[in-house]
């Protein structure tokens, strides 16, 4: 299999940009086109929340792909992804916060966040982010030394997490949760041997 070129890349990275732009594009369109349902503040929440979880997955998918399909330059793209994945987390947590809450109820989220275990675990996963985000420079890298992968390793928890929030958060179960819960499971299986070396 020919190996990805640089410039290659630089057009996955387009096409990522688009990939994870155009689908807010649609959220504003939706909005404004009444296109939701009676419900459309828990509609978006949904909407956003799939998406980071699609960005969740994208990203730890990337390693392998790079592994297995032996495209090293693929590795290139993780942090433009994870990057996505937290912008549409914040997303996702904004429009609880204003569109559930209310902006006169905001002094509630923290009492909610406690009060309900689903919303704790996607705090929670949404604050690794938030870390793995301001974390993800090559300064950051050079500065954090040995302690930036194990921080970095945090992703694996947060794609433990953010799939019981999803699945939790559902009145009524349908697949689609299950499928992402079920993918969530088969990319961190991918990962068994490292799993391995950390219990030694």
């Amino acid at each position: 299999m020919q190996r990805l070129s640089l410039k290659q890349i630089k057009w996955l990275k387009v096409i990522i940009h688009l990939a994870a732009f155009l689908p807010f594009l649609w959220l504003l369109l939706s909005i404004n086109q009444g296109w939701f349902s009676a419900d459309p503040a828990k509609d978006i929440q949904h909407f956003t929340g799939r998406m980071t979880l699609k960005l969740l997955l994208a990203t730890l998918l990337i390693t392998p792909l790079a592994r297995y399909g032996k495209q090293p330059l693929l590795m290139r793209v993780r942090r433009l992804v994870g990057l996505w994945c937290f912008a549409w987390g914040t997303l996702h947590l904004l429009s609880y916060s204003f569109l559930e809450l209310g902006i006169n109820n905001l002094a509630l989220l923290g009492s909610e966040l406690i009060s309900r275990p689903y919303l704790t675990l996607g705090i929670i996963s949404w604050v690794i982010l938030l870390a793995l985000a301001c974390t993800s420079t090559l300064w950051s890298q050079r500065k954090l030394g040995g302690k930036w992968q194990t921080l970095h390793n945090l992703i694996y928890i947060v794609a433990i997490l953010a799939p019981i929030h999803y699945l939790w958060s559902v009145k009524i179960l349908s697949p689609q949760p299950i499928i992402y819960a079920a993918i969530a499971a088969i990319l961190l299986a991918l990962r068994y041997k490292k799993f391995r070396q950390w219990l030694r």
